[in-house]
């Protein structure tokens, strides 16, 4: 099995407690909250709050940012996802839609970020982002071609698909560590008519894995939920890729296949 940065036990041990379950309850509903508000909502100290918060932290439920003075709490659906790749599509399919309906909590937001651990190199995962063969493994059978430089432009492309699928630019490209760009989705006119966001990939080395941080951020409030909905599959499966040489199969995966 792929495991979750400490493993998929420390996900279940996470979610076992009814505070920490309502904490994410109140990241369900409003990403990008401080330890403030959070406390403000629960009938226990900031220090007990605190203490919750780490343990969710350290599961990768949820995912902190710094803005300004403020330090904010993301929920991070990527565990979520692992488990549900590993035991909810085979044995639980009527838990699917629960979790369909939690996802869709998950996406009222201006800002969504993902992170996962991933057992490679900087210049590995890099490698696997930016090349199109590798990157049509894990992204929906979508590969994106770009020379790679900062100000370029890139496109998304299937040969499955007649028209491109999303287009942009590279504002800032340093690998094997930050990638920077501007997002158009054109796969429907529905997509189309949101306009431009941007997608920020970050890679950090940590022993001998890398932490992957993607943000997808400069979206309007109550944007169309396709835009950003299928990043936790993505990042799973270039984490399923790297460490197993094996794909995903789950229905979306295969999209443009």
């Amino acid at each position: 099995m792929v495991t979750y940065n400490g493993g998929v036990d420390d996900v279940f041990r996470a979610l076992a407690d009814p505070t920490r379950r309502s904490l994410l309850d109140e990241l369900f509903k409003e990403d990008g909250q401080t330890l403030s508000v959070l406390e403000a909502r629960l009938t226990m100290s900031r220090f007990g709050v605190m203490k919750h918060l780490r343990v969710l932290e350290q599961a990768g439920l949820v995912v902190t940012r710094r803005r300004g003075r403020e330090k904010l709490h993301f929920l991070n659906a990527v565990p979520i996802r692992l488990i549900q790749d590993r035991w909810v599509s085979k044995y639980a399919a009527p838990f699917v839609a629960a979790l369909s309906d939690l996802k869709a909590d998950l996406e009222k937001t201006m800002e969504k970020v993902f992170e996962i651990y991933i057992k490679t190199t900087p210049e590995r995962l890099w490698q696997a982002i930016v090349d199109p063969e590798l990157r049509a493994k894990y992204s929906f059978g979508v590969g994106v071609n770009s020379d790679w430089t900062p100000g370029s432009s890139y496109e998304a492309r299937s040969p499955k698909a007649p028209m491109a699928i999303v287009e942009g630019e590279n504002v800032e490209v340093d690998p094997p560590r930050k990638l920077v760009q501007t997002f158009r989705a054109l796969w429907s006119d529905a997509v189309k008519s949101e306009g431009t966001s941007r997608v920020t990939w970050e890679i950090e080395p940590v022993a001998d894995s890398c932490r992957l941080t993607v943000t997808h951020d400069q979206l309007r409030e109550g944007a169309n939920p396709e835009l950003y909905g299928g990043w936790p599959m993505i990042v799973s499966g270039l984490k399923t890729l790297l460490e197993t040489g094996e794909l995903l199969t789950t229905p979306g995966s295969l999209l443009y296949t």
